[in-house]
């Protein structure tokens, strides 16, 4: 069965990550339908926009403790991998030649941070929460850092990649995370007046627009590839090494490393 689920509306594609039972946290199996998904999409001339959410209460909560437990005891070169197939996940979906909007229902963290970063336009419930707190687990937030970045600024980001603080959709609206923040049981119609905007537009002209906004902001798919690369040794490293080790291990372990203070 699919982790994610593709619901075509006309010319929309609404791509709703489909694990609500552990919040839409990332795993392998994630990874893959979704960049798989966003690839179809990419090839498809007849999907003009795409709609980014996630089942249930949450958006996405990061990565799942199965698969932290797999990075655990996996290997660097290992590590590495995985991390590079997360990178591409993030680069498909910043470059995808078509719109996107993220509706987040709920919980944005570490990697759903990513996504949401990713996407054209970002519209919230009230509720959401977001955190980048790789850094409570001897981590940082590596592959997803240049999406991040770009989209709330490096002043914001190194407050947020430092503390790993849980902050609400308002800090995300003020900082640029997100476009809009609405109550919940007005979420769906906030995005559909999104959906409609983006009707408006010419598609080769929205695709181009996208492309000169990504090319003015120093954004370029070829060069990310070699960011990708660097940051996704740089995480397999630290997931590997003493802190990193101790770091998941308590975390899955639910006690408290050394440095919790």
């Amino acid at each position: 069965m699919s982790a994610v689920e593709l619901i075509r509306e006309g010319s929309l594609a609404r791509l709703v990550m489909n694990r609500p039972e552990v919040h839409n946290a990332f795993d392998d199996g994630l990874i893959a339908d979704l960049t798989a998904a966003l690839d179809g999409i990419e090839a498809d001339d007849g999907i003009l926009a795409v709609v980014l959410t996630g089942a249930g209460a949450s958006f996405s909560a990061g990565a799942d403790l199965n698969w932290m437990r797999g990075m655990a005891s996996a290997s660097e070169a290992d590590n590495r991998a995985d991390s590079l197939r997360l990178a591409t996940l993030m680069r498909r979906l910043q470059f995808l030649s078509k719109p996107t909007v993220a509706r987040v229902n709920g919980a944005a963290f570490g990697g759903g941070v990513g996504l949401v970063a990713c996407c054209d336009i970002a519209v919230a419930s009230e509720g959401a929460k977001f955190a980048l707190s790789e850094v409570k687990l001897g981590l940082v937030p590596a592959v997803i850092s240049p999406y991040v970045i770009a989209a709330i600024g490096l002043r914001q980001a190194r407050r947020l990649f430092i503390t790993g603080e849980i902050f609400g959709s308002a800090a995300a609206l003020a900082m640029g995370l997100v476009h809009e923040t609405v109550p919940a049981v007005e979420l769906d119609a906030a995005v559909d007046r999104v959906v409609g905007l983006l009707g408006k537009g010419g598609p080769i002209a929205q695709h181009e627009a996208k492309q000169l906004a990504l090319g003015m902001g120093g954004m370029d798919v070829e060069a990310m590839q070699a960011v990708d690369a660097t940051n996704a040794a740089l995480i397999a490293r630290l997931r590997v090494s003493t802190e990193g080790q101790e770091g998941l291990t308590a975390f899955l372990d639910k006690t408290q490393p050394s440095w919790m203070r």
